[in-house]
Protein backbone atom coordinates (compact mmCIF):
# COMPACT_ATOMS: atom_id res chain seq x y z
CA UNK A 1 0.00 0.00 0.00
CA UNK A 2 1.22 3.38 -0.67
CA UNK A 3 0.24 6.21 1.71
CA UNK A 4 0.62 10.22 1.26
CA UNK A 5 0.60 11.39 4.94
CA UNK A 6 -0.46 14.66 4.86
CA UNK A 7 0.12 16.65 8.16
CA UNK A 8 -0.09 19.88 9.37
CA UNK A 9 2.74 19.17 12.25
CA UNK A 10 5.90 17.37 12.02
CA UNK A 11 9.45 16.87 13.63
CA UNK A 12 11.27 18.90 14.74
CA UNK A 13 7.80 20.31 15.85
CA UNK A 14 6.40 17.84 18.75
CA UNK A 15 2.86 18.13 19.96
CA UNK A 16 0.11 15.40 20.12
CA UNK A 17 -0.39 15.71 16.10
CA UNK A 18 3.39 15.04 15.36
CA UNK A 19 3.71 12.19 17.89
CA UNK A 20 0.47 10.72 16.35
CA UNK A 21 1.66 10.76 12.73
CA UNK A 22 5.22 9.08 13.61
CA UNK A 23 3.50 6.28 15.39
CA UNK A 24 1.64 5.57 12.36
CA UNK A 25 4.47 5.74 10.29
CA UNK A 26 6.48 3.60 12.75
CA UNK A 27 3.85 1.28 11.71
CA UNK A 28 3.55 1.65 8.23
CA UNK A 29 7.14 0.75 8.04
CA UNK A 30 6.95 -2.25 10.70
CA UNK A 31 4.07 -3.36 7.89
CA UNK A 32 6.12 -2.82 4.32
CA UNK A 33 4.24 -0.11 3.13
CA UNK A 34 5.62 2.67 1.25
CA UNK A 35 5.03 6.21 2.20
CA UNK A 36 5.61 9.84 1.81
CA UNK A 37 4.76 12.73 4.42
CA UNK A 38 4.08 16.24 3.08
CA UNK A 39 4.20 18.67 6.13
CA UNK A 40 4.52 22.62 6.21
CA UNK A 41 8.39 23.87 6.29
CA UNK A 42 9.90 23.62 9.49
CA UNK A 43 13.15 22.24 9.20
CA UNK A 44 11.50 18.71 9.09
CA UNK A 45 14.53 15.99 8.35
CA UNK A 46 14.56 14.94 4.93
CA UNK A 47 13.58 11.31 5.09
CA UNK A 48 11.51 9.23 8.66
CA UNK A 49 11.81 5.61 8.41
CA UNK A 50 13.39 5.68 4.88
CA UNK A 51 10.22 7.51 3.67
CA UNK A 52 10.33 10.64 1.99
CA UNK A 53 9.36 13.99 3.87
CA UNK A 54 9.02 17.17 1.51
CA UNK A 55 8.09 20.51 3.26
CA UNK A 56 5.65 22.78 1.60
CA UNK A 57 6.18 26.80 2.42
CA UNK A 58 4.55 28.15 5.34
CA UNK A 59 3.90 30.97 7.39
CA UNK A 60 4.52 30.94 11.13
CA UNK A 61 1.66 31.80 13.77
CA UNK A 62 2.69 31.82 17.57
CA UNK A 63 5.48 29.43 16.84
CA UNK A 64 3.58 27.01 14.82
CA UNK A 65 4.05 26.58 11.30
CA UNK A 66 0.80 26.72 9.09
CA UNK A 67 1.09 25.58 5.41
CA UNK A 68 0.04 27.83 2.94
CA UNK A 69 -1.81 25.99 -0.36
CA UNK A 70 0.90 25.17 -3.09
CA UNK A 71 0.45 24.15 -6.33
CA UNK A 72 3.63 21.28 -5.13
CA UNK A 73 1.11 19.52 -3.16
CA UNK A 74 -0.92 18.28 -6.60
CA UNK A 75 2.63 17.63 -8.31
CA UNK A 76 3.77 15.51 -5.08
CA UNK A 77 0.65 13.05 -5.37
CA UNK A 78 0.88 13.01 -9.20
CA UNK A 79 4.29 11.51 -8.85
CA UNK A 80 3.95 9.42 -5.88
CA UNK A 81 0.53 7.69 -7.24
CA UNK A 82 -0.50 6.83 -3.54
CA UNK A 83 -3.23 4.65 -2.96
CA UNK A 84 -4.66 6.60 -0.27
CA UNK A 85 -4.12 9.96 1.20
CA UNK A 86 -4.08 10.27 5.26
CA UNK A 87 -4.85 14.07 6.39
CA UNK A 88 -3.68 14.28 9.71
CA UNK A 89 -5.50 17.23 11.50
CA UNK A 90 -6.52 18.71 8.46
CA UNK A 91 -6.11 23.00 7.83
CA UNK A 92 -5.33 24.59 4.92
CA UNK A 93 -2.20 22.32 3.65
CA UNK A 94 -4.67 18.98 4.61
CA UNK A 95 -7.96 20.39 2.72
CA UNK A 96 -5.59 21.25 -0.64
CA UNK A 97 -4.21 17.37 -0.64
CA UNK A 98 -8.03 16.33 0.29
CA UNK A 99 -9.19 18.63 -2.66
CA UNK A 100 -6.39 17.32 -5.22
CA UNK A 101 -7.16 13.69 -4.24
CA UNK A 102 -10.78 14.05 -5.01
CA UNK A 103 -9.76 15.92 -8.21
CA UNK A 104 -7.45 12.61 -9.34
CA UNK A 105 -9.92 10.01 -7.94
CA UNK A 106 -7.63 8.97 -4.78
CA UNK A 107 -9.55 8.22 -1.21
CA UNK A 108 -8.83 10.22 1.61
CA UNK A 109 -8.96 9.79 5.22
CA UNK A 110 -9.08 12.85 7.64
CA UNK A 111 -8.09 12.32 11.12
CA UNK A 112 -9.43 15.09 13.33
CA UNK A 113 -7.56 16.49 15.98
CA UNK A 114 -7.28 20.12 16.47
CA UNK A 115 -10.63 21.77 17.34
CA UNK A 116 -10.60 24.93 15.67
CA UNK A 117 -13.71 26.25 16.12
CA UNK A 118 -12.79 25.79 19.80
CA UNK A 119 -10.07 27.99 19.28
CA UNK A 120 -12.17 30.78 17.49
CA UNK A 121 -14.39 30.98 20.29
CA UNK A 122 -11.41 30.42 23.10
CA UNK A 123 -10.35 33.36 21.35
CA UNK A 124 -13.86 35.41 21.44
CA UNK A 125 -13.60 35.37 17.43
CA UNK A 126 -17.16 34.60 17.32
CA UNK A 127 -17.61 36.22 14.38
CA UNK A 128 -15.19 33.30 13.01
CA UNK A 129 -16.50 30.34 14.82
CA UNK A 130 -19.70 29.42 12.13
CA UNK A 131 -17.15 29.93 9.36
CA UNK A 132 -14.86 27.63 10.90
CA UNK A 133 -17.54 25.22 11.43
CA UNK A 134 -18.50 25.66 7.92
CA UNK A 135 -14.72 25.38 6.97
CA UNK A 136 -14.53 22.42 9.18
CA UNK A 137 -17.77 20.70 7.07
CA UNK A 138 -16.56 21.21 4.05
CA UNK A 139 -13.30 19.98 4.43
CA UNK A 140 -14.06 16.55 6.23
CA UNK A 141 -17.20 15.87 4.15
CA UNK A 142 -14.65 15.97 1.04
CA UNK A 143 -12.65 13.27 2.48
CA UNK A 144 -14.26 9.73 2.34
CA UNK A 145 -13.80 9.27 5.75
CA UNK A 146 -13.43 11.09 9.08
CA UNK A 147 -11.63 9.22 12.41
CA UNK A 148 -12.51 11.05 14.87
CA UNK A 149 -10.49 10.37 18.47
CA UNK A 150 -13.86 10.69 21.10
CA UNK A 151 -16.90 9.87 21.10
CA UNK A 152 -17.23 13.74 22.32
CA UNK A 153 -15.29 14.69 19.15
CA UNK A 154 -17.56 12.51 16.90
CA UNK A 155 -20.58 14.23 18.43
CA UNK A 156 -19.65 17.51 17.37
CA UNK A 157 -18.79 16.44 13.77
CA UNK A 158 -22.01 14.68 13.49
CA UNK A 159 -23.92 17.88 14.81
CA UNK A 160 -22.06 20.08 12.63
CA UNK A 161 -23.43 17.93 9.67
CA UNK A 162 -19.82 16.01 8.76
CA UNK A 163 -21.92 12.60 7.14
CA UNK A 164 -18.85 10.34 7.07
CA UNK A 165 -17.55 10.31 10.61
CA UNK A 166 -16.24 7.21 12.58
CA UNK A 167 -14.51 6.85 16.02
CA UNK A 168 -10.44 5.79 15.71
CA UNK A 169 -8.62 6.48 19.31
CA UNK A 170 -4.94 6.93 19.93
CA UNK A 171 -2.38 4.44 21.30
CA UNK A 172 0.18 4.29 23.91
CA UNK A 173 3.68 2.66 24.06
CA UNK A 174 2.98 0.22 26.87
CA UNK A 175 6.36 -0.54 27.49
CA UNK A 176 8.03 2.93 27.77
CA UNK A 177 5.09 3.73 30.13
CA UNK A 178 5.35 1.45 32.73
CA UNK A 179 4.60 1.20 36.56
CA UNK A 180 7.71 -0.68 37.08
CA UNK A 181 9.69 3.00 36.23
CA UNK A 182 8.63 3.78 39.94
CA UNK A 183 11.89 1.30 40.59
CA UNK A 184 13.83 3.31 38.79
CA UNK A 185 17.13 4.86 40.44
CA UNK A 186 16.73 7.98 39.23
CA UNK A 187 12.68 8.09 40.15
CA UNK A 188 13.88 7.80 43.77
CA UNK A 189 16.23 10.40 43.51
CA UNK A 190 13.85 12.74 42.07
CA UNK A 191 10.66 11.78 44.46
CA UNK A 192 12.83 12.34 47.35
CA UNK A 193 14.62 16.06 46.25
CA UNK A 194 10.55 16.75 45.52
CA UNK A 195 9.73 15.75 49.14
CA UNK A 196 8.05 12.81 48.43
CA UNK A 197 8.71 10.94 52.00
CA UNK A 198 5.94 13.72 53.86
CA UNK A 199 3.78 14.94 50.37
CA UNK A 200 2.14 13.41 47.39
CA UNK A 201 3.38 14.36 44.18
CA UNK A 202 0.53 15.62 41.52
CA UNK A 203 1.93 16.05 38.25
CA UNK A 204 0.42 17.59 34.82
CA UNK A 205 2.14 16.89 31.73
CA UNK A 206 1.11 19.28 28.58
CA UNK A 207 1.59 22.29 26.92
CA UNK A 208 1.69 25.52 29.00
CA UNK A 209 -1.08 27.27 26.48
CA UNK A 210 -4.70 28.93 27.24
CA UNK A 211 -6.52 26.08 26.26
CA UNK A 212 -5.26 23.61 29.05
CA UNK A 213 -6.31 25.69 31.43
CA UNK A 214 -3.71 24.42 34.00
CA UNK A 215 -4.50 27.87 36.51
CA UNK A 216 -7.19 25.95 37.55
CA UNK A 217 -4.56 23.67 39.92
CA UNK A 218 -4.55 27.63 41.79
CA UNK A 219 -6.98 25.42 44.00
CA UNK A 220 -4.24 23.64 45.35
CA UNK A 221 -3.75 26.78 47.72
CA UNK A 222 -3.47 25.57 51.04
CA UNK A 223 -3.91 22.26 50.61
CA UNK A 224 -1.23 20.56 53.19
CA UNK A 225 1.12 17.73 52.18
CA UNK A 226 1.02 17.89 48.77
CA UNK A 227 3.95 19.07 45.85
CA UNK A 228 3.21 19.83 42.14
CA UNK A 229 4.77 19.30 39.41
CA UNK A 230 4.36 20.83 36.04
CA UNK A 231 6.10 19.39 32.64
CA UNK A 232 5.94 21.18 29.80
CA UNK A 233 6.38 24.51 28.21
CA UNK A 234 4.35 27.56 25.75
CA UNK A 235 3.36 30.48 25.96
CA UNK A 236 0.94 30.67 28.99
CA UNK A 237 3.94 30.00 31.58
CA UNK A 238 4.08 33.53 32.78
CA UNK A 239 0.23 33.48 33.36
CA UNK A 240 0.52 29.94 35.21
CA UNK A 241 3.60 31.15 37.61
CA UNK A 242 1.81 33.59 38.75
CA UNK A 243 -1.38 32.24 39.12
CA UNK A 244 0.46 29.70 41.08
CA UNK A 245 1.99 31.45 43.47
CA UNK A 246 1.32 30.09 46.67
CA UNK A 247 1.30 27.10 45.60
CA UNK A 248 4.69 24.22 46.09
CA UNK A 249 5.12 23.98 42.55
CA UNK A 250 8.13 22.67 40.21
CA UNK A 251 8.11 23.97 36.32
CA UNK A 252 10.03 20.57 34.97
CA UNK A 253 10.06 22.30 31.81
CA UNK A 254 9.42 20.49 28.21
CA UNK A 255 10.37 16.28 28.28
CA UNK A 256 10.38 13.81 26.21
CA UNK A 257 11.35 10.16 25.93
CA UNK A 258 12.52 8.37 28.50
CA UNK A 259 12.65 11.49 30.73
CA UNK A 260 8.93 12.08 30.13
CA UNK A 261 8.40 8.23 31.21
CA UNK A 262 10.67 8.79 34.61
CA UNK A 263 8.45 12.11 35.13
CA UNK A 264 5.22 10.18 35.21
CA UNK A 265 6.93 7.59 37.33
CA UNK A 266 7.70 10.19 40.01
CA UNK A 267 4.08 11.17 40.33
CA UNK A 268 1.87 10.03 42.92
CA UNK A 269 -1.57 11.40 40.76
CA UNK A 270 -2.11 12.59 37.42
CA UNK A 271 -3.96 15.50 36.62
CA UNK A 272 -5.23 17.02 33.31
CA UNK A 273 -7.34 20.73 33.58
CA UNK A 274 -7.89 21.58 29.67
CA UNK A 275 -11.69 20.89 28.63
CA UNK A 276 -11.49 21.46 25.06
CA UNK A 277 -9.33 18.22 24.06
CA UNK A 278 -10.66 16.19 21.45
CA UNK A 279 -8.34 13.06 23.07
CA UNK A 280 -5.96 13.55 26.08
CA UNK A 281 -2.98 11.21 25.51
CA UNK A 282 -0.79 12.52 28.52
CA UNK A 283 -4.21 10.53 29.92
CA UNK A 284 -3.05 7.15 29.02
CA UNK A 285 0.49 7.53 29.16
CA UNK A 286 -0.40 8.34 33.08
CA UNK A 287 -2.88 4.95 33.36
CA UNK A 288 -0.06 3.52 31.39
CA UNK A 289 2.34 4.30 34.08
CA UNK A 290 -0.42 3.13 36.65
CA UNK A 291 -1.19 6.46 37.77
CA UNK A 292 -4.96 7.39 38.89
CA UNK A 293 -6.34 10.43 37.16
CA UNK A 294 -8.32 13.59 37.48
CA UNK A 295 -9.45 15.07 34.46
CA UNK A 296 -12.93 17.19 33.57
CA UNK A 297 -15.90 15.70 32.67
CA UNK A 298 -15.54 17.13 28.80
CA UNK A 299 -14.15 16.36 25.48
CA UNK A 300 -11.59 13.31 25.16
CA UNK A 301 -11.02 12.34 28.72
CA UNK A 302 -14.93 11.56 28.83
CA UNK A 303 -13.76 8.27 27.40
CA UNK A 304 -10.35 8.06 29.08
CA UNK A 305 -11.46 8.12 32.98
CA UNK A 306 -14.21 6.13 34.64
CA UNK A 307 -15.36 7.97 37.59
CA UNK A 308 -14.21 6.74 40.79
CA UNK A 309 -12.54 3.05 39.12
CA UNK A 310 -9.24 4.81 37.68
CA UNK A 311 -9.72 8.62 38.48
CA UNK A 312 -12.35 10.89 39.08
CA UNK A 313 -13.96 13.28 36.59
CA UNK A 314 -14.81 17.05 37.70
CA UNK A 315 -17.53 19.00 36.84
CA UNK A 316 -15.74 22.59 35.13
CA UNK A 317 -18.86 24.31 35.46
CA UNK A 318 -20.25 23.54 38.67
CA UNK A 319 -18.01 25.19 40.79
CA UNK A 320 -15.17 23.60 38.79
CA UNK A 321 -11.95 24.52 40.96
CA UNK A 322 -13.54 23.14 44.06
CA UNK A 323 -14.86 19.97 43.00
CA UNK A 324 -10.97 19.26 41.76
CA UNK A 325 -9.58 20.35 44.75
CA UNK A 326 -11.74 17.91 46.42
CA UNK A 327 -10.87 15.28 44.37
CA UNK A 328 -7.25 15.91 44.47
CA UNK A 329 -7.76 15.85 48.49
CA UNK A 330 -8.97 12.32 48.75
CA UNK A 331 -6.54 10.52 46.72
CA UNK A 332 -3.90 12.93 48.75
CA UNK A 333 -5.42 11.40 51.95
CA UNK A 334 -5.71 7.56 50.81
CA UNK A 335 -2.42 5.55 49.41
CA UNK A 336 -4.89 2.97 49.14
CA UNK A 337 -7.20 4.41 47.01
CA UNK A 338 -4.42 5.83 45.11
CA UNK A 339 -3.21 2.28 44.37
CA UNK A 340 -6.00 0.88 43.18
CA UNK A 341 -7.24 3.27 40.75
CA UNK A 342 -3.57 3.31 38.96
CA UNK A 343 -3.90 -0.33 38.94
CA UNK A 344 -6.79 0.07 36.96
CA UNK A 345 -5.81 2.36 34.95
CA UNK A 346 -3.37 0.45 33.86
CA UNK A 347 -5.27 -2.49 32.86
CA UNK A 348 -7.90 0.11 31.01
CA UNK A 349 -5.09 1.29 28.54
CA UNK A 350 -3.55 -2.77 27.94
CA UNK A 351 -5.37 -3.43 24.69
CA UNK A 352 -4.46 0.25 23.29
CA UNK A 353 -1.34 -0.68 21.68
CA UNK A 354 -0.22 1.25 19.10
CA UNK A 355 0.07 -1.58 16.96
CA UNK A 356 -3.67 -2.77 17.82
CA UNK A 357 -4.32 0.99 17.37
CA UNK A 358 -2.59 1.15 13.89
CA UNK A 359 -3.92 -2.12 12.41
CA UNK A 360 -7.33 -0.71 13.76
CA UNK A 361 -5.92 2.71 11.11
CA UNK A 362 -5.16 -0.04 8.28
CA UNK A 363 -8.59 -1.64 8.10
CA UNK A 364 -9.82 1.81 7.75
CA UNK A 365 -7.81 2.58 4.47
CA UNK A 366 -8.71 -1.18 2.98
CA UNK A 367 -12.13 -0.23 3.81
CA UNK A 368 -12.10 3.40 1.70
CA UNK A 369 -10.48 1.42 -0.58
CA UNK A 370 -12.39 -0.92 -1.07
CA UNK A 371 -15.46 1.22 -1.44
CA UNK A 372 -13.98 3.74 -3.85
CA UNK A 373 -13.40 0.84 -5.95
CA UNK A 374 -17.15 -0.16 -6.47
CA UNK A 375 -18.54 0.85 -9.74
CA UNK A 376 -21.15 2.70 -9.37
CA UNK A 377 -24.60 1.42 -10.37
CA UNK A 378 -26.66 4.01 -12.44
CA UNK A 379 -30.66 3.63 -11.89
CA UNK A 380 -32.79 2.27 -14.30
CA UNK A 381 -34.64 4.10 -17.06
Amino acid sequence: MRIAVVTESFLPTVNGVTNSVCKVLDHLALRGHEAMIITPAAGSPSEYRGFRVVEVPALDYRQFPVGLPSPRVDRLLAEFAPDIVHAASPLFLGSQAIAAAKRRGIPSVAVFQTDVAGYTKRNRLSAMEGFAWWFIRWLHNNADLTLAPSSAALGDLRRAKITNATRWGRGVDLETYHPRNKHEQAVQNSRRRLGADSRTIIGYVGRLAPEKQVERLASLRGLDGVQLVVVGDGPSEPSIRKALKGVPVHFAGRLGGRDLALAYASFDVFVHTGTEETFGQTIQEAHASGLPVVAPYAGGPIDLVEHGVDGFHFDPDRAGDLDLRGMLEQLVDSPGLRARMGEAGRRRVLSRSWTSVCDELLAHYASVMADARQPSVLPHA
